[in-house]
This record gives C-alpha cells, structure tokens and sequence, in this order.
C-alpha cells in the first residue's frame, strides 16, 4: 500500500512538472511571437540611430506592393481645402507616383502611425503657416491622420487667412494660416492676393503672428514669393510719409528672415513650442535641365529624375544659405528648438510628381491653353497623396522620436 502511494506520489509529481514546463513553453512562445511582431511592424526605433540619420540623404525606391496612406477618394479634406491638387480626380490616369517611396541612406523611416500622432497633438495646436505649397503639406497632413479621426468628432473652421480642423476627441487642432511671405505684405488676403505690384512691410509680421503665438508645433515655409518682383515699404499702408524701395531679392528675403527669427526670439515659449522651417520646394519649369526640349515642362513625366547630383536651377541655395544662417542663430543664440525641413533635394529629383494640368483651374482655359497643355501646366504644387506626405513624415520622425 505504502509503495502505492508512492508510485503515485511519483506520478502526481511528474505530471505537475510537465505542467509547469507546458505553461513556461507557451509563455516563451508567446513572448518570442510578440517580439518578432514588434520587430517587424511597431518597433520603436533606437533613438540613437534616429539622431545620427540624415533622413533627408537617400534615394526614391520604387514600391507598388504597399498602399499610400490615404487616397484622393477617401479624403475629405482634398476637395474643399486645397486647390484640387487630387491629380487622380482630375484625370491623372499613370499612377506610379503614388508608389515611390524615400529611403534614406543611413537608416529607415519609422512607419508613419495616424493615432500615434494624434496622440502627440493631445490637446496641443500645430500650425502650419506660408503659402500654398505650405497649404499643400498641410492638407497632407490633415488627410494623413484622417482615418484616425472619427467622422462625427471632427471640425472644420474658416476664419479669414486661417483655416482650423480640430479633432474633438484629442482636443487637436491642426491649422493652416495664409502669409506667404510670413511678414505683412499687400498679399495677404488667402482668396484675393493676386496683385501686379507685390509690396511688403519687411520689418512687420506683429498681425500674422498674433493668430499663431500660442501654438505648440509651427511649421513654416516662404519661398516662392520672394522671387518676384517685391518693393519694401517703410511705414505702414496708411501713412502718407511711407518710403519704398527695392533692396534686391537676397537682401529683402534676409530682411524678412530676421524680423520672422526676432519675434520668434521673443515670444516663443522655449519649453513648450517647436519650431520647422520647410526648406525650398523645387519647381520643374525648365525641361532642358533633364534634356528635354527647350520650353517644356513636367507636364507628361512619369519618372523622377535618376541623377542623384541633380539640382534645379529655380532653387535658389543663396536662399537656402540664409535659412540655414537664421535656424542656427535661434538655435544657438535663442535656444529657441527649431529644426530645419531640408526637403529640397530629395523633392528635386520627383519632376512628374507634380500636377501637372491635372488639378482644379479656377480660370477657364482658353482655346490656345487648350492647344498646348505646357503652357497651364502646374509644376510648382504637388499631387496628393505625394511627395508632402515624405515631407510630414519627417514631421512624425521629429516629434515622435527626436
């Protein structure tokens, strides 16, 4: 009986043994598969890795297995709040733009994550302010975190040069204000700004600034205009005593740049607000830079440029030198937190990423236009989904992991 009972005892014992090796098996299992998952789709970058990559070196890789983050169809926001720049529902019928994707050189891009972004815009404001191009990127963004905002808990708001979506449920606000050449100018209405004569007040920005002062991200960008013929007004508009003058482009533009860095200097919250500039965006008007017949465009490209040592020549890198000059000092001197959004390179080489004739005219076209598509052909804005949604992506990166 005694040796019974011990052979069960055995028994009993071996059982419970095999027991807690089944259960230490399957926890293993189970936490090796949660790790590999991680490992290949939400691993959080190393932050290291992150800090030392030049995201904006690298080359466009051609990839048509994976889908873009929203379409021209399914956002909302493409029709009423940019300048119809869904090529696709324009007409754009060769789709491969959609599918080039950035691949830096030093490392990769974490995945863009809709509700993680929300998430870091919990109740804070991010506005982007400048000019269309600036429209551009910021209807991007708005259409990439879209599908993580509920219909019914999301605001649209139209107040003068600034444009508010909110989302209600993260207490969110993602803004859009109009000021192309960021200081005060004769160009300032959003809807009406198309005047023979440009002039600007280059040592005032106090009326722009006041609608974006409390914000926790600004993304600037100011580019384009200044390249036009600009006089720079001494005074205000009213004063019978104002003085005009023409300083050149490079002298007015670094005029602007200082008052923009000064009231940042002064009025930005160091502890709480983060500060891009966006640098250029280049055009595609001059087809003989990438041996096309002189007088063409981008219109009907359908592949970037391969030449990596590729760059326009309305990429002015005067400009350039002085965004950069202007970021350093605020970093530097200011301990303002700016970053600077060097896109230009890589937006270089993507000539048939533009809309070309496929985007929302708001004249009619005229017979002779209708004769010769170059001739209204829009190489200067972006398609979307685009070559702006690598631009936000890097927006992600920066405030997610750096």
């Amino acid at each position: 009986m005694k040796w019974n009972n011990k052979v069960m005892g055995i028994q009993l014992s071996f059982q419970l043994l095999v027991a807690v090796i089944t259960v230490v098996l399957v926890i293993t299992t189970l936490s090796l598969s949660r790790e590999i998952r991680l490992q290949g789709i939400g691993k959080k970058p190393k932050l290291n890795s992150l800090s030392s990559c030049n995201f904006f070196s690298g080359k466009w890789v051609f990839d048509n297995r994976s889908h873009t983050i929203y379409s021209g169809s399914n956002c909302s926001f493409i029709s009423f709040l940019d300048d119809g720049m869904a090529c696709q529902n324009y007409g754009r019928k060769d789709v491969n733009y959609l599918y080039w994707k950035w691949q830096p050189h030093d490392c990769d891009l974490p995945r863009f994550n809709a509700t993680a972004m929300l998430e870091k815009l919990r109740n804070k404001r991010l506005v982007y302010v400048g000019d269309s191009l600036n429209r551009n990127q910021w209807v991007s963004m708005v259409c990439m975190l879209e599908s993580s905002i509920h219909t019914h808990v999301k605001h649209v708001h139209f107040n003068g040069s600034l444009v508010t979506l909110r989302a209600i449920e993260y207490n969110a606000t993602i803004d859009f204000y109009w000021a192309p050449l960021l200081v005060e100018s004769n160009c300032d209405d959003a809807w009406h700004h198309r005047v023979k004569d440009r002039v600007l007040r280059v040592d005032s920005i106090a009326k722009h600034a006041r609608f974006w002062e409390d914000a926790d991200v600004l993304v600037f960008n100011s580019y384009l205009w200044w390249r036009l013929d600009l006089t720079v007004l001494w005074g205000s508009f009213e004063s019978a005593d104002a003085k005009y003058e023409q300083l050149g482009m490079l002298r007015t533009y670094e005029l602007g740049l200082q008052t923009w860095s000064d009231w940042l200097d002064t009025h930005v919250n160091r502890t709480k607000t983060r500060v891009f500039f966006v640098s250029i965006s280049p055009t595609h008007s001059r087809g003989e830079e990438w041996r096309k017949a002189e007088g063409e465009n981008c219109y009907n490209e359908t592949e970037p440029i391969s030449n990596a040592e590729y760059w326009g020549s309305e990429s002015d890198s005067g400009m350039m030198r002085l965004v950069e000059a202007a970021i350093k000092k605020l970093n530097e001197r200011s301990g303002v937190k700016a970053d600077l959004l060097n896109i230009t390179q890589l937006s270089e080489y993507r000539k048939e990423a533009h809309p070309s004739i496929y985007r929302k005219h708001w004249d009619p076209l005229t017979k002779e236009q209708l004769a010769n598509p170059t001739s209204y052909a829009d190489c200067i804005h972006w398609c979307l989904p685009g070559v702006p949604d690598v631009w936000n992506h890097f927006l992600y990166v920066y405030l997610l992991y750096l």
